[in-house]
C-alpha cells in the first residue's frame, strides 16, 4: 500500500459520513480513481465492471472484480480475503449475462439487497446498463444518484498526498527538460514524444514514474489554435511554436503542466500574448488563498488580462489528485466564474490559462499548485516563459 492503514480508515470514515448524509446505505463506487482513493487498488482492469462497495456498518469495504485480477487486489489493498470477491470469467463479454448479476447476488446474500444504494451516474465505468441489470435483479432495493460523493472527498489532500504530488512534480520537471532539449527543426513530432515518454517513465533517480491517464498532448504549428492535439509523424519547423500538456506521476498521483518551445524568433503577437498569459497566471495564484472562492481566483485572472484586451471564456483550472484514463481531473471544483468552492488548505489543482485563436494560434501555459496557509505553493519549479530555440 502506498499509504498507511490510519490514512485509509480516515477516508472510510469520511465516505460513511458522506453516504450518511444522504440517505446512502451502501455505495457503489466503481471509478477506479475513486477505487484506489479508498482501498489503495491499482490495477488495469477497469474496462470491465468492478467496484469498491462500502456499507454503512462494515469498517473495511468490498472489491468485486473480475477473477484474474484478485491478485492484484491482494498486492496494493490492505482488503482480507472475506473482502475480495472475483466474479466469474465466463461473464466476460457475455451477450446474455452480466457481471452486475452477481453483483447484485452478492448484495442480496449479505443483506444489502433491500437497502439504499448509490451510484454516480456520471462515473466512465457504471454503464447505463450496469444500472439496469442491477436495478431488474434488487427490485427491492432504492437506488441513490450519489454524483462524485467520492472525489469531493478527494479535494482537501493529507499530507502524505502532497508529498507524493511534491515527488510527482520532480517528474514533471524532468519530462520538461526534455521536451525543451528534444524539439528542433526537422525532427518528427513522434520522434520527440518518444524521448517525452522516456523521460515520464524513468521518472528520477531516486524513484520512477508511471503511466499518464492522458496522453501527452503536442499541439504544434497551426495546431496551437486547440488545446487538445496529440502527434503526428510530421517535422517540427523554423517558424512554429509548441505545447506539450503532460504530468508526471507517482503513484497514480498526477501533477500536469504545460509549457512552450518555439522555434527561431516569434511573432510580436505571440510575446504580448504570452506576457499577458503570464501576468494573469500571476494574478490567479496571488489570489489562490484559503477563504476566497474558485470565481473569485478567476476574476483575478479576468482583471488581468482585461487591460490587452484578451477574453477566455473557458475555465482556468480544476482539481487534480490520483488519476486514472481517461483524464486527471476529479471534476469537483473549477476556477471559473459561478463556482463558489472556497479554496481550503491542502487543495491541489492546476491552474491552466490557454488563449486560443483560428486566425494565428494561441498560447498556453499553466502552474499546479498546492494551497497552504500562506496561499499558492507551486509542485514544480520550470520558468513559465516562452522558450525560445534560435
Amino acid at each position: 500500500m502506498v499509504f498507511d492503514r490510519d490514512e485509509y480508515r480516515e477516508r472510510l470514515s469520511r465516505c460513511r459520513k458522506a453516504m450518511a448524509e444522504r440517505g446512502i446505505e451502501v455505495l457503489i463506487e466503481s471509478d477506479p480513481a475513486n477505487m484506489n482513493y479508498l482501498t489503495g487498488y491499482d490495477g488495469w482492469s477497469f474496462y470491465y465492471a468492478q467496484a469498491v462497495i462500502v456499507t454503512l456498518e462494515d469498517e473495511d469495504p468490498l472489491w468485486i472484480g473480475r477473477g484474474v485480477d484478485i491478485a492484484g487486489v491482494r498486492l496494493t489493498t490492505f482488503l482480507t480475503e472475506e473482502n475480495i470477491v472475483p466474479w466469474p470469467d465466463h461473464l466476460v463479454d457475455n451477450a446474455v449475462n452480466h457481471p452486475m448479476e452477481f453483483f447484485a447476488e452478492q448484495l442480496s446474500a449479505r443483506g444489502l439487497g433491500r437497502k439504499a444504494i448509490g451510484f454516480d451516474p456520471d462515473s466512465y465505468q457504471f454503464t447505463p446498463r450496469c444500472l439496469d441489470v442491477l436495478q431488474a435483479a434488487l427490485p427491492n432495493a432504492r437506488f441513490v444518484v450519489a454524483p462524485r460523493l467520492v472525489n469531493w472527498l478527494r479535494v482537501l489532500k493529507s499530507e502524505a498526498e502532497i508529498k507524493v504530488m511534491v515527488e510527482a512534480a520532480r517528474i514533471t520537471e524532468s519530462i520538461m527538460r526534455a521536451f525543451f532539449e528534444v524539439v528542433r527543426p526537422g525532427l518528427r513530432e513522434c520522434d520527440a514524444i518518444g524521448e517525452i515518454y522516456k523521460a515520464q517513465a524513468a521518472g528520477t533517480k531516486a524513484f520512477g514514474g508511471e503511466y499518464c491517464c492522458v496522453a501527452p498532448l503536442m499541439p504544434t504549428g497551426e495546431g496551437t489554435a486547440t488545446p487538445h492535439m496529440t502527434w503526428s509523424d510530421r517535422k517540427f519547423q523554423t517558424g512554429e511554436a509548441t505545447y506539450l500538456e503532460t504530468a508526471g506521476v507517482r503513484h497514480r498521483y498526477h501533477v500536469p503542466m504545460v509549457r512552450a518551445v518555439h522555434l527561431g524568433a516569434p511573432p510580436q503577437q505571440l510575446v504580448d500574448t504570452s506576457k499577458a498569459v503570464n501576468e494573469g497566471i500571476e494574478a490567479a495564484l496571488a489570489a489562490a488563498r484559503p477563504g476566497n472562492s474558485c470565481e473569485e481566483v478567476e476574476a483575478a485572472w479576468r482583471k488581468a488580462i482585461s487591460r490587452y484586451s484578451i477574453e477566455k471564456e473557458s475555465r482556468i483550472g480544476y482539481s487534480i489528485g490520483v488519476g486514472y484514463p481517461p483524464d486527471w481531473g476529479e471534476h469537483t471544483v473549477s476556477l471559473r466564474p459561478r463556482d463558489k468552492s472556497v479554496l481550503q488548505e491542502n487543495m491541489a489543482l492546476h491552474m491552466v490559462c490557454g488563449i486560443w485563436d483560428q486566425d494565428w494560434g494561441g498560447v498556453s501555459f499553466s502552474e499546479p499548485f498546492h494551497v497552504s496557509s500562506n496561499g499558492a505553493v507551486l509542485f514544480a519549479k520550470v520558468p513559465r516563459e516562452l522558450h525560445v530555440k534560435q
